[in-house]
């Protein structure tokens, strides 16, 4: 599957639009991520855009097991790589799906640092992600009545892929900044 493959896959099963440029910001943190670790960049850049396919598929508040097991079910269809369609699964806790790789790893402590991303950017006078800075994001990961669906200690488990907070959301904020515009921030 290729970026435009998937692109056309998640336009036609999620029509919420904060949703898709949810998956577009993990999907350049992964990116950076994947640059940062000299893996490659095509497979983790997937794994993040893909990530939440079947957000509005199924209500999990019911049965929050479900989300990415249904994503990984239709990738599979598609012949996806089953190192795109594992780090789905891992991206999800409640899956039960162990994270082993440094791939697994990473998606699921980028996908909630891109909701404290845009949180911070929100509060800005000027709404603008080239205007927020990491120290300002980093003072607001310690507010936890801010932004409170990023979770912080999933955020906080960068250190298990080597990085620390600092560089972690030197990394995620600068990815997300120069996807600004596709994100409408």
């Amino acid at each position: 599957m290729n970026r435009e493959q998937a692109l056309n896959l998640i336009h036609s099963h999620v029509k919420n639009s904060n949703s898709v440029k949810h998956m577009l910001a993990t999907e350049a943190i992964m990116k950076a991520l994947a640059r940062k670790f000299n893996e490659d960049e095509v497979v983790w850049a997937l794994a993040g855009l893909i990530h939440d396919l079947d957000m509005e598929i199924h209500d999990y508040r019911e049965d929050p097991s479900k989300h990415g097991l249904i994503a990984a079910e239709m990738l599979e269809k598609e012949g996806v790589d089953p190192v795109i369609i594992e780090a789905v699964k891992a991206h999800n806790e409640e899956t039960g799906k162990k994270r082993e790789t440094k791939l697994e790893k990473s998606i699921y402590c980028a996908d909630p640092l891109t909701g404290l991303i845009v949180a911070a950017t929100l509060v800005l006078p000027s709404k603008k992600l080239t205007d927020l800075k990491a120290e300002s994001v980093l003072k607001r990961f310690k507010d936890n009545h801010f932004a409170r669906g990023a979770n912080r200690e999933i955020i906080a488990k960068c250190s298990d892929i080597d990085l620390t907070l600092e560089e972690f959301v030197e990394i995620g904020l600068k990815a997300m900044q120069e996807i600004s515009d596709e994100l409408g921030l």
